[in-house]
This record gives C-alpha cells, structure tokens and sequence, in this order.
C-alpha cells in the first residue's frame, strides 16, 4: 500500500493507493491559501489524521506528497505560489512528524503536477509515450515532463513548470516575480478574475469561479468565451514554447479548468496551428487527463513507490519511469 498527499491551492487530499493505482481511502479539506503557514499546516495534519483512522494505512510501505510549486525535493521544502504563508515550508519535516505515520516511512516530495504526470504515464492519457507535458491547470498552471519514457523532474523538483512561462512580455506582475506568465492568463483564478473584470457575472445562485464561466461561454456568453479563448491562447503558446525545445508527442491537461471540456480545447487546438508551427511540433496530440482529479494521489504514491530501494517491489508502479536528474 502506499500513501499519498495531494497539496494545492483549492484543497488539500490524502489516499491510501494499493500497487494498481486504486484509491482505497481518501480525505480532504480546503486549503486555507490565505491563512497562516499554520493554519495551512493544521488541513495537512487533519487529512493525515483522518487516514491514519484507517486500518489501511497500517500497511503503507511509502508516502509521497504531491505539493503546488516551487518545491525543493532536495531540502524537503515547499514555496506554493498560491499559498504565500508557505515560503521555504519544511514540508518533509512537517508531515514526518506526524504520530500517525507507519514506523520507517519517509515523505517523498514531488511537485504536484510532475506526480499527476507520473499518474498519466502509468494509468492515464500520456500511458507509454515516450515524450510527453501534462499539465494541472486549477488555482495555478504548473506541468511535468516525460522524457525518452522517464519522469524528468529536474535536480529541484519543478522541471515542466510551464504556469511560469511568461506568454505576454508587457503583461501583468506575477507573484512569481515575472510578467505575463501562462497562469495570469489560464489558470481558473485568472479565468474568473478576467471575466469579472470585463462585465461578466455569474448565472443566479453560482460563485464566480472558472466553471461558472465556463457554463456562461457554453450558453453562448461572449465575454465568457473570450475569456476562455485567451487563456487558451496562452495554453497554446506555452505548449508550443516546450514542443520547440524538447519534441513531444503528447500533451494531457488535467485539473479544473480540463473539466470544461470543449470550451477550453477547441481553442487551444486552434491556436495550437498558430503557435506550433514547425515542422517538428505541428499536429502535436492535445487532451484531457483521463485520471481527472485522482491524477495527483495516484501520482504522489507511484513517485514514492518508485524512490524506495529497500523492498522487493521498489520501483514497481513506475517501471522504467523512474525519477531523474539527468
């Protein structure tokens, strides 16, 4: 069994997954993303304790914890841009401690969209390809790369991170510390925000989130679809940005703002055409994750299982997908 944690800036989820990618038990509470690092650290702690509730967490052999990014998988810390009490956050340390973890277990740190990769290429939308980008695209944008059939996640943890490429040189800060990055433009915070901006308001009784603008821009609204064809726009520059400098073969966007279905990816393949324009990068393969929202938990506790050397089974949910620096 291994045990997982999905750490973001929406919600905060904690699995128990057997060596199929099932998910056996799961908690979750909201992450308080404007809060105290404290405050962010006691929904951590909630969720562990709700699992550690579970006769089968008894059984877990690893955990891995999948968290928004930056992270640094080598000092065991975390920098969510969405979360700012979280700045160098011992996030290894923390979650270590907690007195409900099976003895010998370790946390395994890896950013969340390089685990809903890893899940991808297992389980998922991106199974055997050789090259592949997926993409979370939620509260922020972050992404994971497979590359010659490896998981790359880079010496820190935050290689494919592609939420950070800046797409609009004049463009808006980014508390990133840039300008005009893809998550200004594509992420659902950035989605709602743009089309509140513009005059759009919500249906009777629905927040204003990404999916409320996403049912307005099937319904027709204009502002809703303009918004949505701008984040798509930047999607699509992005993507194209990352097909020139390393060839890919597949593309999977998961996340909530996946789950508007048509609204997003019909304009995305269509300025796909404009922005991958090589040779090399034209026709690229554009799709939703087929884990959805497991994706994370799934991927969390297959990077764990992979990183093990002390069990006959390490490595086993990954094969040859294992983690590299190289």
């Amino acid at each position: 069994m291994y045990g997982a944690l999905d750490i973001g800036g929406t919600k905060i989820a904690g699995a128990v997954v057997d060596a199929e990618g099932r998910i056996l038990v799961r908690a979750e509470r909201p992450t308080p993303a404007r809060g105290s690092a404290d405050a962010v650290l006691a929904a951590v702690t909630s969720v562990l304790d709700d699992l550690s509730a579970h006769g089968a967490w008894r059984s877990v052999s690893c955990l891995g914890v999948g968290s928004a990014g930056p992270v640094d998988t080598v000092a065991g810390t975390v920098s969510p841009v969405n979360i700012p009490a979280w700045r160098d956050f011992p996030l290894v340390a923390a979650v270590a401690s907690h007195p409900g973890l099976p003895a010998a277990v370790q946390p395994v740190l890896t950013g969340d969209a390089v685990a809903m990769t890893a899940a991808e290429h297992w389980k998922g939308a991106a199974r055997g390809a050789a090259n592949a980008l997926c993409m979370v695209v939620s509260t922020g944008v972050g992404g994971g790369l497979v590359l010659d059939g490896r998981l790359h996640p880079g010496i820190t943890g935050n290689a494919g991170h592609i939420g950070h490429i800046s797409v609009d040189l004049d463009g808006e800060p980014c508390p990133c510390g840039s300008r005009g990055c893809v998550e200004l433009l594509a992420s659902g915070t950035a989605i709602a925000r743009r089309a509140l901006a513009a005059g759009w308001r919500p249906p009777s009784g629905a927040a204003p989130t990404a999916a409320s603008v996403a049912a307005s821009a099937r319904g027709g609204d204009g502002i809703a679809l303009a918004v949505f064809d701008r984040a798509a726009q930047a999607l699509a520059a992005g993507i194209a940005a990352t097909a020139s400098l390393v060839e890919l073969d597949v593309v999977v966007i998961g996340g909530g703002v996946a789950q508007a279905g048509d609204v997003l990816f019909t304009p995305l393949r269509r300025h796909l055409t404009t922005y991958a324009a090589l040779s090399f990068t034209r026709g690229l393969k554009v799709g939703p994750s087929a884990l959805a929202g497991d994706a994370g938990l799934i991927g969390a506790a297959a990077a764990a299982a992979s990183a093990r050397t002390d069990a006959p089974d390490a490595g086993r949910p990954l094969g040859a997908l294992h983690p590299t620096t190289a």
